[in-house]
């Protein structure tokens, strides 16, 4: 007999995988209901912001002359104001080089006669003149510069009064280079300095330009005068008995036309002498210890604290008060409610009206 293979009955197998599974998924459900799985936290991805790592920037702000409020054309230009003593009698005009002067300020001097500080800055005339003498109201005008003061001469206790302000005195009288006598005209009325040379020889302690005098505004617009002033044609001064300039309003030329009495002022190049700002200063006018010809007092001006005052820009003027603390500082002009006054950027001439005897007609 041939033997026959035992197989083991299908069923048996069948249940046996059965049983196997069955166990798998009770372990994979014990498994499951001891360790719960969590559901991921959701992440939130910012968007990127790069820092803006440049500076704010500074607004530019385009430099201009301290004395004229006008832009500066190129690189600053640093050198000292020079102040100069220019004669005013009929025997001295035309003058020379005035029309080029920063500012002018007009004095009057022992005799009820008219006598110039021009200080020049932005611009180098090639020549001014005629050239007189020193004058106690000159240290006044110039100290808040650290100017140099050109003048023909003068009084040995005058001189020191201009040496002790501060100021680098350049004197004709004491052989200064620059200044000459011209054969065209007759002394005393003949001495005139050459700018550049003058310049040339400003001291350790007189190098750099002034600090700003008078506030300028940054257009002729936002002047104060053209802004809240009143209209005006013309500006009569009485400044002495010998004394009348008068201001007349172009607005061609957007200028004060200068006449003295009714004859128009004329400078040596054939130009009307003008101004863009005309400042009216009342100050007390007093008699020093200084004497001239004949015993005849000098006077001066007192420029410190404050006193009454017009500004007259653009063919309006406005009311002032000018205040000055001390000799050295410069002088400022301010609106009834405090706020400072600003003249429109270009030349000023500054009338100084002696308190009590002189006075200016607007019309």
């Amino acid at each position: 007999m041939t033997p026959t293979s035992i197989r083991r009955p299908r069923t048996n197998r069948v249940r046996v995988l059965g049983l196997i599974g069955a166990l798998a998924l009770t372990f994979t459900a014990a498994c499951s209901s001891a360790e719960p799985q969590q559901p991921p936290t959701p992440v939130t991805e910012q968007p990127t912001i790069d820092a803006d790592k440049q500076p704010v920037p500074t607004p530019s702000v385009a430099p201009t002359w301290p004395l004229t409020g006008m832009p500066v054309e190129g690189e600053p230009v640093n050198r000292p104001a020079i102040g100069v003593k220019v004669e005013n009698t009929s025997a001295a005009r035309p003058q020379t080089g005035l029309e080029q002067a920063d500012v002018v300020w007009e004095t009057i001097v022992e005799f009820q006669v008219s006598r110039f500080v021009a200080v020049y800055h932005s611009q180098v005339p090639k020549s001014v003149g005629p050239i007189r003498s020193v004058r106690p109201m000159d240290p006044t005008i110039l100290a808040p510069l650290n100017a140099m003061l050109a003048f023909s001469g003068g009084q040995p206790g005058i001189v020191q009064v201009a040496k002790d302000s501060g100021l680098q005195l350049l004197s004709n009288d004491a052989g200064v280079k620059g200044m000459s006598r011209s054969s065209a005209r007759p002394a005393p009325h003949n001495v005139y300095g050459d700018m550049a040379t003058l310049w040339s020889l400003a001291d350790a302690n007189h190098q750099n330009s002034p600090a700003e005098q008078f506030g300028f505004a940054r257009s002729a617009d936002q002047a104060t005068a053209v802004v809240s002033g009143t209209a005006a044609g013309t500006l009569a001064f009485r400044l002495s008995a010998a004394s009348s300039p008068s201001w007349s309003w172009d607005a061609g030329s957007g200028t004060w036309l200068r006449s003295e009495g009714s004859t128009p002022a004329m400078a040596a190049s054939g130009d009307r002498l003008s101004a863009v700002n005309v400042v009216s200063i009342v100050a007390e006018h007093p008699d020093t210890k200084f004497k001239a010809q004949g015993g005849a007092l000098v006077p001066t001006y007192k420029l410190k604290t404050e006193g009454e005052g017009t500004l007259a820009t653009g063919g309006k003027t406005i009311a002032v008060t000018w205040k000055k603390a001390d000799p050295a500082d410069p002088m400022r002009l301010y609106l009834p409610d405090g706020t400072e006054a600003l003249l429109a950027p270009g030349n000023t001439w500054v009338e100084l009206v002696p308190k009590g005897s002189g006075s200016l007609t607007i019309s």
